[in-house]
């Protein structure tokens, strides 16, 4: 989910995830090969998209409440109960919890997209899409967060990379 962000961030949008990884390919008795693949010369002009958001401002979103911020990690990390990385646990005021381990079935993939919008709707309340941002413990399971919002139809959300480890 992360480099799935990361390229679309570049503004290259032909992106796709594999909904169940490398099992489910060989599930679906996909095409597989040891062969190395043979890579073509290419170039790829990067034209950063307004995607993300820094520190300065959330601190404002914070202050004048005027976006939701949704927290990826663990209930326990957010509470601050469990906090093994940074060097204080907690999370940023006014930020509502999404676990993104939430967003997967029993069999690892993604829920339908019907229950997927269901259970954000009811995380984000009023605030559209587009006035939600996403933060995790560093920024990559928040990208979780917002491509399951992307599946279930609810696009325009932003990240903020630095996440707990640069707001603590």
């Amino acid at each position: 989910a992360r480099l799935w962000w990361m390229l679309r961030w570049l503004g290259h949008d032909a992106v796709a995830v594999l909904d169940g990884g490398w099992n489910q390919w060989v599930a679906e008795q996909r095409p597989q090969t040891r062969a190395p693949a043979e890579p073509r010369p290419a170039r790829f002009v990067a034209k950063p998209q307004p995607l993300a958001v820094d520190v300065t401002r959330v601190a404002r979103v914070v202050q004048a409440g005027t976006m939701q911020i949704v927290d990826a990690r663990g209930a326990d990390r957010f509470r601050g109960d469990n906090e093994t990385l940074d060097p204080v646990g907690g999370h940023i005021p006014g930020a509502v919890n999404r676990p993104f381990r939430d967003n997967l079935d029993a069999s690892g993939k993604f829920k339908h997209a019907v229950a997927l919008r269901r259970e954000f709707q009811a995380v984000l309340g009023r605030n559209a899409p587009d006035a939600v941002i996403h933060q995790c413990g560093s920024g990559v399971s928040a990208c979780h967060n917002l491509l399951a919002m992307e599946v279930a139809g609810l696009k325009g959300s932003l990240l903020y990379p630095g996440s707990w480890s640069e707001w603590c």
